[in-house]
């Protein structure tokens, strides 16, 4: 038979199996990404013994890790970048060392060697930037303030596990680490630096040709995404930078959000592969030997990982909840891991049961934390009361006499609570910003502007606040369970507070208001409203026009200097 078409019909036949699983996940109402790792399993050696042609598989598996890094990048501007590095950095490096530190003490105490200890401990560090991007994208959290930080903490876990990497395999007399290092850093800085001028200055004209055919821009979107992420694999970086500074790089264009969602399909195609070979490559071989270590090392790192985060965001000043979500990020082992394990084996320094071991603790994790973040909102609740070991109660606070005689609660200044902070001063009214972002705070302190950091979310805050006497309540939080939690506490007080708040669903927007919302903002429906207000009141009056212009404009320009951009839209029926 045809090898090509042999492999068309492996193919076929693994996403066949795939179908099936994933469909009882669904009617089950479980992650889609476990029935993908199940698929893999038993399709591997130790079941059915389908998956031959592992090299093909890897290679659409490896196009897959590269599309969704690249729409990520897509998603992370400069600003975005400048927002969470400092908190990105600190608990991404903390993580690290106290989650190596810890995993090599209880590596000896039971009972492995120093090397095989160092190896076990630092591969626990590594938490799948693959996975976790993908669930957050599932969720629609990437814009959110902790999965930004989350984003930030596992690139620098990935940047840490390349460079170790090069390292060990310099034992195996592949590379001399020590001799490339700097070249390699070096051509990473010119590279990046030539991204950066064709990022500013090239790429936005060019954008405005590419956009003219759908195709066209489809087509390059595509190949600057590949060519960037095999630059960098040939100077020596990962492939996975080198698509993440390709969407990076794109990300100022203005055509950004149509270059994601064309890129979306292709990418959820290709990352299903990835996600079956890595199940059909689970090792489980002489189980009997790891099932209780491996039993301790994944209670760690389900458990541990999280901890150290939340510790570490609590004393950088972060609400308990926020810390709570991104520590749950960090709740799996990394296919780095599976790495750098594979690794030692190969140069001698571990043995399989070694790598039987942590391919366990990987499936173990890997699972169970895709649970934890999927539904960590109802998880959370849960758990609150307990986690207030991790909040600084003093940080970012804002003035205290500001909870006393205010009518007016803004929660959330993005960017449309922006909008309504001019309009509260122009009232002359008593009015209070609530933020759960410490530097956002920070910012509204400086200019002197009512505020309290604090997580509309958590009920127990909301208790605190003086909604008695409350006159109005803006959520400009699109999240509906949490508009509904405003409303329901609003209106046991209180029932005539007016209550203003945000939906991007019709269908929610409806149960808002049957709740007791005032008015729903529609950001996608409300544009057009305006719109057609003007034309009503102007009629065809150009000058009139003209002048309404002129303050857009004005008001944009505004918006641009404050970093607001205009959030993806989403497709609705």
């Amino acid at each position: 038979m045809n090898v090509a078409l042999e492999i068309f019909i492996e193919l076929s036949i693994i996403l066949g199996i795939t179908v099936l699983i994933a469909g009882i996940m669904r009617l089950l109402k479980q992650p889609l990404i476990i029935g993908y790792i199940l698929a893999g399993i038993i399709a591997s050696p130790y079941f059915l013994n389908i998956v031959h042609s592992t090299e093909i598989i890897n290679v659409f598996s490896q196009i897959g890790v590269a599309l969704l890094l690249f729409i990520v990048g897509l998603s992370l501007s400069p600003r975005v970048i400048k927002e969470v590095g400092g908190v990105s950095l600190v608990t991404g490096v903390g993580q690290i060392i106290f989650t190596s530190i810890f995993g090599f003490f209880i590596s000896r105490l039971l009972g492995f060697s120093i090397i095989v200890s160092l190896y076990i401990a630092t591969a626990l560090t590594f938490s799948s930037t693959i996975i976790i991007m993908k669930l957050l994208s599932d969720k629609k959290d990437l814009e959110k303030l902790y999965g930004k930080i989350s984003i930030g903490f596992l690139l620098i876990q990935d940047i840490f596990a390349i460079i170790l990497l090069m390292f060990i395999s310099s034992f195996a007399g592949k590379i001399n680490a020590a001799s490339i290092t700097i070249n390699i850093a070096f051509l990473g800085v010119l590279l990046i630096g030539a991204l950066i001028l064709i990022s500013v200055y090239i790429l936005p004209a060019l954008s405005k040709f590419f956009a003219k055919s759908q195709e066209f821009l489809f087509l390059f979107s595509i190949g600057w995404g590949m060519c960037l992420a095999a630059l960098f694999y040939y100077i020596g970086f990962s492939m996975e930078i080198g698509a993440l500074i390709a969407g990076v790089a794109l990300s100022m264009s203005p055509y950004h959000y149509e270059i994601s969602s064309k890129m979306r399909p292709l990418r959820d195609f290709f990352i299903i592969l990835f996600f079956i070979l890595l199940g059909s490559q689970m090792v489980f071989e002489n189980i009997s030997y790891f099932i209780l270590p491996a039993v301790i090392f994944s209670l760690f790192i389900l458990i541990g990982n999280p901890l150290i985060v939340m510790a570490l965001m609590g004393l950088l000043g972060y609400k308990k909840r926020t810390s709570f979500q991104a520590g749950l990020t960090v709740a799996q082992i990394s296919e780095f891991s599976l790495i750098l394990i594979a690794l030692g084996v190969k140069v001698g320094h571990l043995t399989k049961e070694v790598l039987s071991l942590v391919t366990f603790i990987g499936l173990v994790t890997i699972a169970g934390s895709t649970y934890l973040i999927l539904y960590s909102h109802k998880i959370y609740p849960l758990l609150s009361r307990y986690l207030d070991v991790f909040e600084r109660k003093k940080a970012g606070e804002g003035r205290k006499d500001n909870l006393k005689g205010y009518e007016i609660i803004l929660f959330g200044c993005n960017r449309i609570g922006y909008s309504f902070l001019n309009t509260f001063m122009k009232m002359r009214k008593r009015f209070l910003v609530v933020d759960y972002n410490p530097d956002l705070i920070s910012e509204l302190i400086k200019k002197k502007i009512p505020c309290r950091y604090g997580d509309l979310d958590d009920s127990e805050f909301l208790e605190e606040l003086n909604i008695g006497k409350l006159r109005m309540a803006i959520s400009t939080i699109p999240e509906f369970e949490t508009n509904l939690l405003l409303i329901e506490k609003i209106r046991q007080i209180n029932k005539k507070t007016i209550i203003i708040v945000v939906s991007h669903k019709i269908r929610e927007a409806r149960k808002l208001y049957d709740k007791g919302a005032t008015y729903v903002i529609m950001p996608h429906f409300l544009g057009a409203d305006y719109a057609s207000m003007m034309v009503n009141k102007y009629g065809l009056e150009m000058d009139r026009f003209l002048k309404e212009k002129k303050k857009h404009i004005n008001k944009l320009k505004i918006k641009a200097g404050l970093g607001h951009e205009h959030p993806k839209a989403e497709k609705h029926r």
